[in-house]
Order: structure tokens, then sequence, then C-alpha cells
């Protein structure tokens, strides 16, 4: 069985917002023995067997990181770090695994023990406790917005890192910049016995998953559901339901799970869907145990993966 399990409060100790500002304590902090590194590769994080690959701060590995690494909080009594060592080049690259939809590949540092590797978030996660998942979670998501926002939105110039990562300051106008994170909703769209789900262009074969969408500005979270699954299938829907959230670091977004009633089956896919289809709760539960001959289980550590099982075990639909 999977370490991991979805919460709807995976976190770690303490985020400590208040040491982001004090710099002396930082660099105190990075230099002391007891804090730990957690090194990311190209948005990959490093694991040691089926946790967190730490590393303390003289590691050879660091000497592709650049300072000042990112400021995670405390955890189990440390401080805790991530750096980005996206530059390393490991030998023997395949280059085509890491374009894919989920990359199956995993580098390995130098020097590092066993079972020591870097390997893709969505794989990790079933591996690792629920602090840790959060903890690189977050880290990723923080990368993917320094590595696409190094530029001034107000003037143009180059931006720097600030407060251990949290922010962008703009060393010529003074603008400053905070971590980006883009609201999604996700919801399970249900007629009777039947689950609606979809499959998006590129997608691995037989993977379907629940609705999702961008939530557009100026529009409520139900709004966003209703015109999502319009959009998308030609189905009017009723009252919206809400479920959990989860943070995605894929790259940067927050996932609003909910769920509704259609009101027609009739599906007319629009070209952002590859397919659309109802399921019934027969074909979910084979497909959950691999019986299915066109359709994968969702995804374990993602949010639709925990909404079909609340689904299947009779905790929605009701109201």
């Amino acid at each position: 069985m999977s370490k991991w399990q979805f919460s709807f409060h995976a976190r770690w100790a303490s985020r400590d917002a208040a040491a982001r500002a004090d710099p002396h304590a930082l660099l105190a902090a990075q230099d002391d023995p007891s804090s730990q590194i957690l090194p990311l590769w190209r948005g990959k994080p490093h694991l040691c067997g089926d946790q967190l690959g730490w590393i303390s701060a003289d590691h050879a590995m660091l000497a592709h990181a650049r300072r000042p690494w990112l400021y995670l909080g405390q955890h189990d009594g440390r401080s805790c770090f991530a750096a980005d060592i996206s530059s390393w080049e490991p030998d023997a690259l395949d280059r085509a695994a890491l374009a894919m939809f989920i990359d199956r590949s995993e580098q390995c540092f130098p020097g590092t023990g066993p079972g020591c590797r870097f390997t893709d978030l969505r794989l990790a996660m079933t591996q690792l406790a629920s602090a840790e998942a959060a903890l690189a979670g977050t880290a990723r998501a923080l990368f993917n917005w320094h590595r696409t926002h190094q530029f001034c939105a107000a003037c143009g110039q180059r931006s720097e890192i600030a407060l251990a990562g949290w922010e962008r300051h703009c060393p010529a106008c003074g603008a400053k910049h905070f971590p980006r994170t883009d609201p999604v909703v996700i919801m399970l769209v249900l007629h009777g016995n039947h689950v609606l789900l979809g499959r998006s262009q590129g997608w691995p074969e037989k993977m379907y998953s629940a609705l999702a969408g961008f939530i557009e500005p100026g529009e409520t979270m139900e709004a966003a559901v209703a015109r999502e699954v319009m959009e998308e299938t030609g189905i009017p829907i009723g009252k919206v339901h809400y479920i959990a959230s989860q943070p995605w670091p894929f790259p940067n977004s927050l996932m609003l799970g909910t769920w509704a009633r259609a009101q027609s089956t009739v599906i007319t896919r629009d070209d952002e869907l590859e397919d659309a289809r109802w399921f019934s709760r027969e074909e979910i539960l084979r497909a959950w145990h691999g019986a299915h001959p066109d359709l994968l289980p969702a995804r374990e550590g993602a949010i639709a993966h925990y909404m079909i099982g609340q689904w299947l075990a009779g905790r929605l639909g009701s109201a």
C-alpha cells in the first residue's frame, strides 16, 4: 500500500515565514551541520529509498546550485532548504523520456548511496509521507515560478530572488513580485450510477480523469465548473458542491475539487478533449482492480483519485 494518503492538511512542522527576512540567520542555518537541503534537478526531487534524499551543505551536488537556496522552514527540528541543481548534466541523458507526460527515467548523482536518484514527483508522491510530498511540491512550484518570472512585469528589467526564494524584487524600479498560484477547478459530473470522465490530447493510452479547467478573472469557482463542463462536453449541470483542494505543482496550480449532477447525458465534445465518456460505477471498480480493457485507474497522489474513491464509497452524490 502507498505511504501517501490524500490529506486536506498535508504540511510540515513550520514554514517559519518570519525567518525569510533575516539573511544573517538564514546564512547561519545554511552552514549549520544539522540543516538539510533537498536538491531538485529539473523539477525532480532527490529520493533515497522511499524518502526525500536530503543532503548536507558540504555535499558535492551543491556545486551546481546557486545561492540563496530556497528556505522551506522547520521540520523534524531542523532547518530545511531546497536547491536547484538543474545545471548538472548527467551522463547518457535520455532526453526523450524527459519530454514524456510521465518521465520514468531516473538520474543518479555520482557518489550518492544505493537507491538515491532524481525521480518525477508524480511517481514519487506515492512513496512519500504527506509532509515530505508537500515539501517537495512546494520546492518544485517555487522553482518553476522563478524559472518563468525572471523579469519585472512593471519595467522589464531582470529581477532578483528575495526573502529566501519567496519573492522577487526589481532593483531598477523597486517592484516586488510574489509566487503565482493558478486556481483550477476539477469536477466529478454525476448522473445516476455514472460519472463523466475525459481525456486530453497526448495523455497515455486508456487514461481518463475528471474534467478540469482554470478559473478565469472575475469568475467564481461554481461558475468556472459550469462553464468548463459546458465548453468541453456541452452538458449543463446543477448545483456545484465543494469536496477538497490540493496544491498541484505541475506547474503551479491549486486544484479545487467539486462535484455536480448533470442535467443531460448527451456529450458534445469540443477540441480540447480527445474523448469524453460516461462510465458506470461497476466499470470504475473494474478499472481500480486493473481489469477494465479501456480505462486505467486514476493516478494515486492526485485529487481525482481521492474524489473518485469518495464517489465509489457512496460519500458523494447524496446532496
